[in-house]
């Protein structure tokens, strides 16, 4: 009977929330989610293209906006999960909103009466006679994309930190997580770029968006398997407002003396238990929580948070402001990256994309980086980092902006390296009076995967190192919103993106202006590129040097059942 009790005592208790178990259906969802999202990102420039009649410029400008707003709109899903919904429940929503978007592009590709129609066996001088799309079928199209590009915005800005809740802020298995997060991504990424691009270019568009539709759905249904393992944030008012106050009550009191000593400045025991202290830099800031006295000289604390703030409070505001310099430095090489996804696509249907015997759609070039982050990223972590913990004594083996850093100088090789393949490329279309013919130039489309791979490595570095940034040293109430900060560089670099293009066309004169390739000026285009990537690195160095990493003072409470009695303590991290 004690052994059946004994049993029963055990079968009551609660599953031990957290850890790796439950990081499980998160890498799940995220690679199943992702192999659709990228599966789209390197293809639909052919998709619009090819079947929405758009010109080459509409196309790529099109698949860039979509991708930056898909990026930039994490900023209000990271909000909302910071502010009023769980991180779990923030993907779970935001999931369902990307599958319609998906069954609404399936639907359009499915009935050709919801599409313009195909314009086939014209010369590339007369692409520009088919049939454009109308209001109707241009607005399906967008409604169903901008639908996937708000879906996944808040299943990118709250699934990473829901990930990273599940381990202690010291345990090493936390800067584990976003590498093999990063690895689930590569994993969804290369069987997008490759079976579900397979499926759109042999079986048609429809079964590529139907399978895109039923990845989402798998992986909304596997992340909520795992709900009962979850360590769930719990909501506690806006980040947003909590910065708004800070600087309402900083300019209301702005004429008095600045504070001297810390004993001025107004605290409590935080919520998130976490405290703080205060900084040097941004001082004008700490009048915020200057501690207010009354007329019989004591100090009064009972004052609404538009009248003091906390030092949490503006130390949380002077971690944002901080931030800003290095999300607007890292912001250059998405717009590299955003050339390479499509212009790279574009080189490869000019070029002989047979490989090992087997014709590889060019919408699957990306695999090429993406094999070699697949190769890398547990090398990385399973290697690189316990040899430089050593070294360094950093639990992380490197610090954050070290390895964006790196990141960073890997881009502008790539840019220079792409610039010197495509000057190649074009040199054999001249060799073989090949520049206005539609036939596939005598170079394998593999030249292609030097300029791929260089940047699929600096994507490993500054993907991981911004994300883990931004998430770390978020303070603990604004972590969705860290790391939706964090994709606001990828949403800016696609934006900039199109503005570069049009602004080389009308400088240059039309370097990119051409629907053929073969007589645009695409290498000075990348060369251009690798040049204001240095530029950039450099103007990265001062930001990076200029950084005060967060210093923390964590409450820890533990219960010690020998004595019955609570232990608390105040450690600084």
């Amino acid at each position: 009977m004690g052994i059946l009790r004994a049993f029963n005592g055990q079968a009551k208790q609660e599953p031990k929330r957290g850890g790796i178990r439950a990081t499980l259906f998160v890498y799940a969802m995220e690679g199943l989610e992702n192999m659709a999202f990228i599966s789209n990102a390197v293809s639909l420039v052919t998709y619009f293209y090819g079947y929405m009649n758009f010109s080459l410029t509409k196309s790529a400008n099109t698949l860039t906006n979509f991708m930056g707003t898909s990026f930039l709109v994490a900023l209000f899903g990271g909000l909302i999960s910071d502010t009023y919904l769980s991180r779990f429940k923030t993907c779970v929503l935001f999931g369902c909103i990307e599958l319609l978007g998906y069954a609404a592009l399936t639907v359009q590709a499915h009935f050709h009466q919801l599409r313009p129609p195909p314009c086939q066996g014209l010369a590339i001088s007369q692409t520009t006679q088919c049939q454009a799309a109308d209001r109707g079928q241009a607005a399906i199209l967008f409604t169903g994309l901008y639908l996937v590009g708000f879906g996944t915005s808040g299943v990118k800005a709250a699934l990473p930190s829901l990930g990273a809740d599940q381990f202690d802020e010291r345990d090493s298995k936390r800067s584990s997580f976003f590498n093999w997060f990063l690895l689930s991504f590569t994993v969804g990424a290369i069987i997008g770029v490759t079976f579900i691009v397979w499926i759109s270019t042999n079986q048609g568009w429809d079964w590529a968006f139907g399978l895109c539709t039923a990845a989402v759905l798998v992986s909304i249904m596997v992340l909520s398997m795992g709900k009962s393992l979850y360590r769930n944030n719990v909501p506690k008012g806006s980040p947003l407002l909590r910065i708004i106050q800070v600087f309402v009550v900083a300019i209301r009191n702005r004429k008095l003396p600045q504070p001297g000593i810390e004993d001025e400045l107004h605290e409590v025991a935080r919520v998130h238990n976490e405290i703080l202290p205060r900084t040097e830099q941004f001082r004008f800031l700490d009048r915020a929580a200057i501690k207010h006295s009354s007329n019989n000289g004591s100090t009064s604390i009972n004052l609404g948070p538009w009248r003091i703030c906390t030092v949490t409070q503006v130390e949380e505001t002077k971690i944002i402001i901080r931030m800003l310099p290095i999300i607007l430095s890292t912001v250059f090489m998405n717009t590299c990256l955003a050339q390479l996804q499509t212009f790279t696509v574009q080189q490869s249907t000019t070029m002989n994309t047979h490989v090992l015997g087997i014709k590889m759609p060019g919408s699957s070039i990306p695999v090429i980086p993406l094999v070699f982050m697949f190769i890398f990223i547990p090398i990385y972590d399973c290697v690189f980092v316990p040899i430089a913990r050593k070294i360094t004594g950093i639990p992380t083996g490197i610090r954050y902006l070290q390895r964006i850093g790196v990141g960073l100088v890997l881009s502008a090789i790539s840019m220079a390296v792409a610039g010197i393949v495509e000057t190649r490329r074009k040199s054999v279309a001249r060799e073989h009076g090949m520049v206005d013919s539609l036939q596939p130039l005598p170079m394998n489309v593999l030249w292609l995967g030097y300029q791929y791979s260089i940047f699929g490595l600096a994507d490993m570095f500054t993907f991981v190192g911004l994300i883990q940034f931004f998430y770390e040293e978020s303070s603990a109430g604004m972590k969705s919103l860290g790391t939706a900060i964090s994709w606001c560089s990828s949403a800016f670099g696609y934006y900039l993106s199109s503005v570069v293009v049009d602004v080389v066309n009308k400088v240059s004169g039309g370097w990119l202006d051409n629907n053929n390739l073969n007589r645009d000026k695409l290498d000075y285009f990348y060369w251009l590129l690798a040049g204001m990537s240095v530029v950039n690195f450099g103007v990265y160095l001062v930001c990076a040097s200029w950084y005060r990493y967060k210093k923390v003072e964590v409450i820890y409470k533990e219960k010690n059942h020998a004595e019955g009695k609570q232990v608390e303590m105040l450690n600084a991290v």
